[in-house]
């Protein structure tokens, strides 16, 4: 059963169409579009890939983002697109939110993926789960696979068009990370990349002592292989964690009906 698996962030729309709705399936053809070009997707991208049976996605953007893709796959293959949000409990992951409708899609269908890549390789264990992307979300799993809660904070592009518009003199080009940046862009850089793996590796200080074991640390999203390089705790860098989770709900979802 083809899938075209979707995912709507804050930037741009990522998908990929995959032989069958499963862990694991075949990737025939993958891309990505920016949100303001949604409508060249049927005609151009789409145009002439295998027709799937079923569409799943997640989505962050605006509704009115989601209905122009919807309507690219109505017109590309006329097929109604299925949209996932988070519900107190889906694919073996629960979710302690307060109000668990409330929790963004991508960050729900990200812990998802992450849950069964690690119980594919070995015992639970607790996690800890970073997208990096417009916005950067720290997520902490306990071993039994609850979501115990997270962080959200601005990504490295927020940061500097804050400082730039809220400070005077910082409109300066990007610098590089230095541990000890001795002028103003490599402070800028340096800056915004240490506070992000501060908050990192703040949660999981926070998972090892709430659940007394070391967690198994993932991280996703576009400017994830930015960060990877200076974290002083160990990740895997899992580019495809969201289609993973995706592809693990699409096969129960469907496989039901």
């Amino acid at each position: 059963m083809t899938l075209l698996a979707v995912d709507i962030g804050n930037t741009r729309l990522k998908w990929a169409l995959y032989a069958d709705a499963r862990p694991g399936a075949e990737v025939l053809a993958h891309g990505a579009e920016f949100l303001e070009h949604i409508e060249r997707l049927a005609e151009g991208a789409w145009a002439g890939l295998p027709q799937p049976r079923r569409m799943i996605g997640c989505a962050v953007a605006a509704d009115a983002v989601r209905r122009r893709a919807e309507q690219q796959v109505e017109e590309a293959w006329g097929i109604s697109s299925q949209w996932v949000h988070a519900s107190s409990d889906e694919a073996g992951v629960s979710n302690g939110y307060d109000h668990p409708a409330r929790l963004g899609a991508d960050r729900w269908v990200a812990i998802i993926g992450a849950r069964h890549r690690m119980l594919a390789r070995g015992p639970a264990r607790p996690m800890v789960v970073v997208m990096v992307g417009t916005a950067v979300t720290v997520e902490a799993v306990d071993a039994g696979g609850r979501f115990l809660g997270g962080f959200i904070l601005p990504g490295h592009g927020i940061m500097l068009r804050a400082l730039e518009s809220g400070t005077a003199g910082l409109h300066v080009p990007t610098g590089e990370v230095r541990a000890f940046p001795t002028n103003t862009s490599d402070a800028l850089t340096s800056g915004g990349t240490f506070a992000i793996a501060g908050a990192v590796e703040r949660m999981v200080q926070h998972v090892r002592q709430h659940c007394g074991a070391e967690p198994a640390c993932y991280m996703t999203g576009g400017a994830g292989w930015k960060m990877a390089p200076h974290m002083s705790v160990d990740f895997e860098l899992v580019e495809s964690l969201i289609f993973d989770g995706l592809l693990e709900i699409a096969a129960r979802r469907f496989a039901a009906a």
